[in-house]
């Protein structure tokens, strides 16, 4: 099964309409003309301009949402659920950032319950694990990694988990201007497809596209993309710069 090569940017708490607006138009432009087949360009921008964006071009870049609430509805003051993220176009959402579990202290259990109630509403998750670098440096790093799947979505069957996206984000290279080295990132991306292999069997584990996130730029994109097991980038500040976006995902056509 040959697995979707996708590059996903997440804009965070950035842009006011107008500056969304204008960005993704640029985006939407500059990437019609660099996407090859089937691979997939993705934006997961702030509640605020999902709707204008998938008017925009969502054939071109698909839109994802950068959270979801767990629950399908009710008395919950300022959140958003799966279901309106899905009604106004919307593809993709990211579940559990390492953001979202430092901030708001979202644990596997929760993470589990978003990734269902997405799915159940026809969203993709892109579902986020990653190591802090107190963990990578005691060694600790595979038990979490293996830790957050099991809790967080190897409680999906077959059918479902084939259905979602795993990005690993090194949480010690998030912002930092750190990046794992190529050969660490791959390290990591192969064990976590040996243990979709252990739990699903080797077909659903080809089929499974697993991005790296943690300060991928052009610069650093094609190195780690290069690598067997990674099928793409979760990228953070990137994709706030439309030629930056886009020259990572022409990274694929090299």
């Amino acid at each position: 099964m040959t697995r979707k090569k996708i590059v996903a940017g997440n804009w965070k708490m950035n842009l006011d309409y107008a500056e969304g607006v204008s960005l993704f138009s640029e985006i939407v432009n500059m990437v019609r003309d660099e996407k090859k087949g089937d691979q997939i360009a993705i934006i997961c921008a702030p509640f605020i301009h999902l709707n204008s964006l998938t008017q925009l071009g969502a054939e071109t870049v698909k839109i994802g949402a950068q959270n979801c609430h767990q629950n399908e509805s009710g008395a919950y003051t300022g959140e958003i659920s799966a279901k309106m993220i899905k009604s106004v176009g919307c593809e993709y959402v990211i579940i559990g950032h390492s953001e979202r579990r430092q901030y708001f202290a979202e644990s596997d259990e929760l993470l589990a319950q978003k990734t269902v109630i997405a799915l159940q509403n026809n969203l993709t998750p892109l579902f986020c694990i990653g190591e802090t670098l107190d963990e990578r440096n005691n060694g600790s790093y595979f038990d979490v990694l293996k830790s957050q799947l099991v809790n967080g979505v190897f409680g999906l069957d077959a059918a479902d988990f084939s259905k979602i996206v795993i990005a690993y984000e090194p949480v010690w290279a998030i912002g930092t201007g750190l990046t794992a080295s190529s050969d660490q990132a791959q390290e990591v991306h192969a064990f976590i497809r040996a243990e979709i292999t252990t739990k699903y069997g080797i077909d659903v584990a080809e089929g499974t596209s697993i991005l790296y996130g943690g300060s991928c730029n052009p610069k650093n994109a094609a190195e780690l993309f290069a690598q067997p097991d990674i099928d793409g980038g979760l990228i953070g500040g990137a994709s706030l710069k439309s030629r930056d976006f886009t020259d990572i995902v022409k990274t694929f056509n090299s």
